[in-house]
């Protein structure tokens, strides 16, 4: 097959990498780079193709590996190794440490506040932090799905106002 005809079959099948190589990136135009990508490395190592066999699959994976390749590659740009010596940082008053201790006050008048909470809005609050969906809850209480929800919302705010010491501005 001669480059140009390897050329016309490349530009063909376009149509069908588009879609594919958006659902790779989720981004149209990080797809259109994949898929000029993907059609520049094929064209360059179109000796490599076998005439007969299904040039489209051949060409879904040269896009898949290198989407891959292009993924791993950000993340390794993105992971920062700092191997200097941060002794400077041992007494400056900037840089400090929690003990947590903030945190368990938090935590302990956040549980007390719930347990102030009457049990109709205690109970579908605490079973849907627990993980129940809605309708598990509306399920096991045996109320309609809307008076969860709003069992929840209103539970919600009233923990709001109680907890309104923790608030940031």
């Amino acid at each position: 097959m001669t480059a140009l005809e390897f050329g016309y079959r490349l530009n063909s099948l376009r149509v069908f990498l588009k879609p594919y190589a958006y659902r790779l990136t989720r981004d149209n135009d990080e797809a259109n780079d994949l898929l000029q990508e993907t059609v520049l490395k094929a064209f360059s190592n179109r000796e490599k193709f076998s005439e007969g066999t299904n040039i489209k699959a051949w060409l879904y994976t040269i896009m898949k590996n290198t989407f891959i390749t292009n993924y791993q590659k950000k993340v390794r740009q993105k992971t920062f190794v700092d191997k200097t010596d941060n002794d400077h940082y041992i007494n400056s008053s900037k840089h400090t440490i929690e003990n947590g201790a903030y945190g368990n006050f938090k935590m302990k008048d956040i549980k007390r506040s719930i347990k102030k909470l009457d049990d109709n809005y205690k109970i579908p609050f605490m079973m849907h932090y627990k993980g129940y969906k809605y309708y598990e809850i509306a399920e096991h209480l045996n109320v309609p799905i809307g008076t969860v929800k709003n069992r929840i919302h209103l539970a919600r705010k009233e923990l709001k106002e109680m907890l309104q010491v923790y608030r940031t501005v």
